[in-house]
């Protein structure tokens, strides 16, 4: 069987998920320059490993289409979040650039899975 748009993005957010706990300091490092400041957002970081591989976790193993929407709209809902609250907190154009595109990006390639995955119904 084929997996769904929505499975490989959750796929592929549980690799993140993995790596944000493997390399928690790529948050920081994305935010600001500074080496005294990028420490406070490896906690950050390593929050966003569990949740999303939890969050993943509903995706993929989602007993109906209906469900899988849901993980899927809480993944969205997430990242726009994200956006919101790590945006702000970034200390350049260039930082803040990054994070609206890294979290604006995730978000619209988890609505275009969501809708994909519906037309195929």
């Amino acid at each position: 069987m084929t997996p769904s748009y929505s499975q490989i993005m959750s796929a592929a957010t549980a690799g993140y998920a993995a790596f944000a706990l493997a390399k928690p300091r790529h948050l920081g490092a994305a935010l600001t320059k500074s080496p005294l400041k990028q420490p406070e957002y490896d906690l950050v970081a390593r929050m966003f490993g569990p949740r999303d591989l939890a969050l993943s976790a509903l995706a993929l193993l989602a007993p109906s289409p209906l469900a899988r929407d849901h993980a899927m709209i809480a993944r969205v809902v997430l990242d726009l979040s994200d956006a919101a609250l790590l945006t702000p907190e970034a200390r350049t154009k260039t930082a803040k650039a990054k994070v609206l595109g890294a979290t604006l990006t995730w978000a619209s390639l988890n609505i275009a899975a969501i809708v994909a995955d519906r037309k195929e119904r």
